[in-house]
């Protein structure tokens, strides 16, 4: 199988690169398995020998620039050496290394276009660098995955909230109908994170990185051949003058493994901005919305659930949208009142007033401008809020990046905590301003709420997401649904608690309602006041996509291990692998299927089990202590 970049250059006026100014050059890892070759003007990408990517060509477009681009030489920079704390995120302390390279051309009139790519043991990371700008815009991109027909890969339909399924697929052809509840805005435009499996032990994920003031998401356009799939730029109107580069174009290579646990995203993302990080603490959340759609703007209900998390000893409570418009006679700052006198730390909601805006909820229009948006956030800190849910972007342009940039920047400023819904991707901001915690961005439990073709498909889904939308960053999935929501769910309860472990947020909002949790076994309550929401380590033991899978993740000395049923049939888990990343004995608390999807299985025992029994989308949580 192939899987190919395609063109590099065409500013515009036409910077174009020709095979045969090419010379022979090769760039590896510092493992030495992840080679990239450049021979006759074409790249190749492989790891262990067999091929990844191979790139014929790569390029970006600006509107002046023109001239035949030609290739000067490559050369090695140097070595690059990565070593940082995360405040959240599936690991605590990040290690990695690359070798960095640069593919020097020159343009008609001789200005530099740098290719620079870092290899690291765990993937390739890409960008162009473009000097002497002179009031410049961006116009488009030409680098092309070429994905041959027959190859497996689990894409997504891009929308601007990045929610849909990842369906297995083996061809780059539309299917009629979509399959699932059709959402697509274009129906050849993909969302990043890509997941390929060009042979049958090697994956590879492609995403981005690093995206920075001046510069727009990405995603994947196959509107020609259905086997070229474009990098496609969203709106950019910013003039550029002077030094400017493209985010960093990622494809995380290995096993599976290799790819889940790879911090990659992060690796080549900016250090953390933000000199005094002592406020940010991750933290479980009670959340209304799954249960109650209006429940922010009812006082009594917003008390159930402030009840609930001092009951649960959850830090943080969600006062979601509506709460501009509170009943009775009661304000947001009464519900605040309340939630600070229980010790429970109040965050707030707040519509972006740049998506969806007629017939939204609100408050709106608080935002948008620099003044007011310090007034408001100054107005949180000052009564005692904690963060902030900020909803319903306007997707992927320049524009709106920048906006979100704003609002991490100001809201670090007033020691607020965030998490963006009906938003963008992670791609690396979590590094930067480790106040964003979280972020949407994916097909998630709130869709009980709208329709019911969440409910057959959810295990599947579920079973997917840690191999594609999770592995880039943190998904506020809003898990762990007992009771029903709109439309019914149908995985088990083992299950449901096992997704709190499985998808990593650094602000975990629980989705169940107050009565529902609370008559659960005194065991799962506890275990929920004792879940973390930052883990030390994270490891993958066993799973492929759709089908099952299981994550071990580190809280100091306590490790979690999840597992869960993606399939229709009953199945026995084989977990013997985990005996080389856990502790073998113990104190074992393990909660499992019962007879049937709504009861449990729950024992306490010493050692490690090798074998669990899952029934139909069913699931598991063992905690080592």
């Amino acid at each position: 199988m192939k899987l190919s970049f395609y063109s590099f250059l065409c500013l515009l006026c036409g910077l174009s690169m020709t095979a045969q100014g090419a010379r022979p050059f090769k760039a590896t890892s510092p493992d030495g398995k992840l080679v990239l070759e450049l021979t006759d003007g074409q790249f190749r990408l492989s790891h262990t020998q067999q091929t990844v990517l191979e790139m014929p060509a790569v390029g970006v477009t600006t509107t002046t620039r023109g001239g035949n681009l030609q290739f000067q030489k490559a050369r090695k920079n140097k070595a690059v050496k990565v070593n940082y704390q995360m405040l959240s995120g599936k690991r605590r302390h990040c290690l990695n290394q690359a070798n960095e390279y640069t593919f020097i051309y020159k343009d008609a009139a001789g200005k530099p276009v740098h290719l620079v790519a870092r290899l690291f043991n765990d993937g390739l990371a890409f960008r162009y660098e473009l000097s002497d700008l002179q009031d410049e815009r961006l116009v488009s991109e030409q680098t092309t995955f070429r994905i041959a027909e027959g190859t497996r890969r689990w894409f997504q339909h891009w929308t601007d909230g990045y929610e849909d399924f990842f369906p297995p697929n083996t061809s780059g052809k539309v299917p009629e109908p979509w399959p699932f509840f059709d959402r697509r805005f274009d129906r050849k435009r993909w969302g990043y994170p890509a997941l390929l499996q060009p042979a049958d032990s090697l994956f590879a994920l492609i995403t981005e990185a690093n995206i920075e003031r001046q510069q727009s998401a990405s995603s994947l356009k196959n509107e020609g051949a259905m086997t070229d799939y474009v990098v496609f730029l969203d709106k950019n109107e910013a003039t550029l003058s002077g030094d400017w580069h493209t985010p960093w174009r990622v494809v995380i290579v290995g096993s599976l493994a290799d790819v889940v646990q790879s911090t990659l995203v992060t690796d080549v993302s900016e250090p953390c901005q933000l000199q005094d990080t002592s406020w940010i603490h991750p933290g479980v959340v009670s959340w209304v919305y799954w249960a109650n759609n209006h429940g922010s703007n009812d006082y009594e209900i917003i008390k159930k659930y402030v009840d609930l998390a001092a009951t649960l000893h959850l830090p943080y409570v969600l006062i979601d949208a509506e709460w501009d418009e509170m009943k009775d006679g009661k304000t947001v700052e009464d519900a605040v009142n309340y939630a600070k006198q229980k010790g429970v730390k109040p965050m707030i909601w707040y519509n972006s007033t740049t998506g969806w805006i007629n017939g939204a909820p609100g408050p709106k229009y608080r935002l948008n401008k620099p003044e007011d948006r310090e007034k408001e956030f100054a107005w949180c800190e000052r009564i005692g809020v904690a963060g902030v849910k900020i909803d319903f972007f306007a997707g992927d342009t320049q524009e709106n990046m920048d906006y979100c940039i704003d609002l991490m920047e100001s809201t670090a400023r007033h020691h607020l905590l965030v998490n963006f819904h009906g938003a963008t991707i992670p791609r690396g901001w979590q590094r930067t301003y480790p106040n964003l915690l979280s972020t949407e961005g994916v097909y998630g439990a709130e869709w009980y709420n709208n329709g019911p073709t969440f409910t057959k498909r959810a295990a599947a889904h579920n079973a997917t997401l840690p191999f594609t939308r999770n592995v880039i960053g943190p998904m506020d999935y809003t898990p762990c649904a007992f009771s029903d929501s709109q439309h019914p769910h149908i995985t088990s309860h083992a299950h449901e608690l096992a997704l709190t472990v499985l998808f990593e947020s650094g602000l975990q909002h629980l989705a169940d309602r107050p009565e529902s949790f609370l008559s659960q076994p005194q065991q799962v309550q506890q275990f929920l006041s004792q879940l973390p929401a930052a883990w030390d380590e994270t490891r993958l033991v066993r799973g492929y996509p759709g089908k099952d899978v299981v994550i071990a993740r580190r809280s100091g000395n306590t490790w979690y291990v999840a597992g869960i049923n993606g399939t229709e049939q009953a199945c026995v888990l084989d977990i013997r692998a985990l005996a080389d990343i856990v502790p073998q004995t113990g104190s074992i608390s393990c909660f499992l299927d019962g007879a049937e999807e709504r009861s449990w299985q729950l024992k306490q025992q010493s050692s490690l089990p090798t074998y669990i029994h899952c029934l139909p989308r069913g699931g598991f949580v063992l905690v080592i202590r």
